[in-house]
């Protein structure tokens, strides 16, 4: 079992019962939130007048995906697409091609889906209550606090995978986080946030900046990092991950994941129906081709032409 309490203010893994002293010059929250001001990235939802709908869509977008492939997509979805109404307008295969190699594309249709409800529930204006966030579909604890934090200027703690590797080594002392557990991380995270609803919204967003460009997973940058000093897991000599671990994805290429891919690109490139034949001559195998294309159908990411004199398969 890991231990949640945080580490001492030393950085010292022996004490943990001791609170780190937020509001101190030492403090974990008052570092990362100075580091932040002066080092963190030009990016385009974080630039004033960023409209509520442009965070959700890159929520979305950067789930699982890296920055640099999000922003010229973010940024051409908002220029066809620039409030909720626009896109539930919109056939919801037009989002599936829109995404084109964002990868897991049930993200597209999740994000029509979301805006349809946004435009049916609230009048096309993205809600600021997380609740009435998490009521849309795919969205979760992070991305609906994610919302509320960055686009509405709401307290509350704000957790993805950078913010989780942060706290394990800053404060418990761990190399890695272990499995995700969203109310252990969510209160490991409350505890760290200033009670001031803006330095709260600055220390969410320092949090995961710093893991994601310096507190990084395999070849964190310690000597460049503005928790060295309180640091728990640098304090004890960078001690191995032993604990917990979650289940590891399997390799890409020959997947189901890799076969299901290359009957959407063909789809998204087509705007007639793609014929059994087609979508025979993608994948050699032809058990995995039929499972990768059934798992579409059910998905809803592919449907049959209802046309008899154009069988085949479309977008939705």
């Amino acid at each position: 079992m890991t231990d949640d309490r945080p580490a001492t203010e030393s950085g010292s893994p022996a004490d943990r019962s001791a609170p780190v002293t937020l509001g101190s010059p030492t403090g974990v929250s008052t570092r990362v939130a100075e580091w932040y001001r002066e080092n963190r990235r030009d990016l385009p939802w974080r630039r004033p007048g960023f409209s509520a709908w442009g965070t959700l869509v890159s929520e979305f977008m950067l789930q699982q995906t890296p920055v640099a492939r999000v922003i010229p997509r973010l940024e051409a979805w908002l220029d066809r697409w620039p409030t909720p109404a626009d896109l539930a307008a919109s056939p919801p295969g037009e989002a599936v091609r829109a995404w084109d190699n964002l990868g897991y594309p049930r993200r597209a249709l999740w994000l029509h889906a979301a805006a349809v409800q946004i435009v049916e529930r609230h009048g096309g204006v993205v809600p600021r209550d997380v609740d009435a966030l998490l009521a849309l579909t795919g969205i979760g604890d992070y991305t609906a606090r994610a919302v509320a934090v960055f686009s509405f200027g709401d307290r509350h703690p704000v957790v993805d995978t950078n913010t989780r590797r942060v706290i394990a080594r800053a404060v418990l002392g761990q190399a890695q986080p272990g499995p995700p557990h969203a109310r252990r991380d969510l209160d490991a995270m409350e505890a760290l946030l200033p009670l001031e609803t803006v330095e709260s919204t600055v220390v969410n967003a320092a949090m995961m900046e710093l893991g994601a460009v310096v507190c990084v997973a395999r070849t964190p940058r310690c000597d460049a990092c503005p928790l060295a000093e309180v640091c728990a897991w640098r304090s004890a000599g960078y001690p191995a991950y032993d604990g917990p671990t979650k289940a590891v994805q399997k390799a890409y290429e020959g997947s189901d994941r890799h076969v299901r891919g290359l009957i959407m690109r063909e789809l998204r490139a087509a705007h007639v129906p793609v014929t059994d034949a087609e979508i025979a001559s993608l994948w050699p195998d032809p058990i995995q081709r039929d499972r990768a294309l059934a798992g579409l159908l059910s998905d809803g990411l592919a449907v049959r032409s209802p046309s008899p004199d154009a069988p085949g398969y479309l977008l939705p």
